[in-house]
């Protein structure tokens, strides 16, 4: 057997536990043809950390999520029989830092969502419109909207049924001027795409939207609305649309008065987290932000929702 066959039978045996597997995946394929084409048969330290940081531009951080798929390939196949090395932890070392995130002004938000409408094609403008307004209004993955099937979205009830990670769902309700939002949208996608399939965003041949492809045009976007990264910050992404939401629901909880702390769980849930400290991170992603709530609190000051009506949707 093929390294690769033993990866793809790994990957298997992963995805039917429940794990996506998907960026992962792609690397540990890319690994294994590696030692294919190099005829080994078994993982050695050294191989692993020469693939892992074939990339000399790329940072610790990258190459340290490179070893660890090898890591954990390395393991498996020495429940098979002991022929492969196993990966020391630590042989990389590297400060596991989040980088802050963007967070999108509504002003930006509204100029993102301008600019895709004038994308030539009206099936991809009228599909990016919503997708930025949707994970703007809703805090959903890039990965969690484009898998929405039709029939995962409720109009009538102004609900989601949402796939997030590892196969889990859960219900994501509506503001209802993000419901008239979606349903705008379909009924301009069935007037373009009346032959499209089960999927709710769709391309101008009928088919679902890719992630690749939002990405791509969404950097697109930013340069038509004339939104650029700040000094020493990386692009900003789609994906920060999620993490403005959050932040500004926290941030707007502070302005409320509310226990921040009683109402982590819901965002969570909210969010699709696995638990409230993968949540937290958010109270630590833009202090100045939340200091600047807080500020709010004291006597004399006067609530004020900097975002108006972007964050439809967002848990009260």
């Amino acid at each position: 057997m093929s390294m690769r066959d033993a990866a793809e039978q790994y990957l298997e045996l992963r995805r039917s536990l429940g794990y996506a597997m998907a960026g992962s995946g792609r690397m540990l394929l890319d690994f294994a043809s590696m030692l294919d084409s190099t005829g080994q048969r078994a993982i050695t330290i050294e191989a692993a950390l020469a693939w892992a940081t074939e990339n000399k531009a790329a940072t610790p951080g990258h190459w340290r999520a490179r070893l660890s798929v090898a890591r954990g390939f390395a393991r498996h196949l020495n429940t098979l029989g002991p022929a492969s090395q196993i990966i020391p932890q630590d042989l990389i070392p590297a400060p596991v830092r989040r980088k802050p995130p963007y967070l999108y002004p509504a002003d930006e938000i509204a100029a993102l969502v301008h600019a895709a409408g004038l994308i030539t094609t009206p099936a991809a403008a009228a599909g990016m419109q919503a997708v930025v307004s949707l994970i703007a209004a809703s805090g959903l993955r890039l990965g969690e909207a484009l898998g929405l099937d039709r029939d995962h979205v409720s109009l009538r009830d102004g609900v989601l049924m949402v796939t997030g990670k590892n196969g889990q769902a859960r219900m994501v309700p509506l503001h209802p001027s993000t419901v008239t939002m979606l349903a705008r949208y379909a009924a301009r996608r069935d007037q373009l795409c009346p032959q499209a399939s089960p999927a709710f965003f769709v391309t101008r041949a009928g088919r679902r939207m890719q992630q690749r492809w939002v990405d791509e045009t969404f950097a697109r976007l930013l340069a038509l609305a004339g939104i650029a990264a700040p000094p020493g910050r990386r692009r900003p992404r789609i994906h920060d649309l999620r993490h403005t939401f959050a932040v500004e629901t926290v941030a707007g909880w502070y302005r409320d008065g509310r226990d921040v702390q009683a109402h982590m769980p819901l965002l969570s849930v909210f969010l699709g987290h696995s638990g409230p400290e993968a949540t937290y991170w958010y109270l630590e992603a833009a202090p100045a932000l939340l200091s600047q709530a807080a500020a709010r609190l004291e006597p004399g000051s006067q609530p004020h929702d900097q975002r108006g009506g972007t964050a439809a949707g967002r848990p009260s």
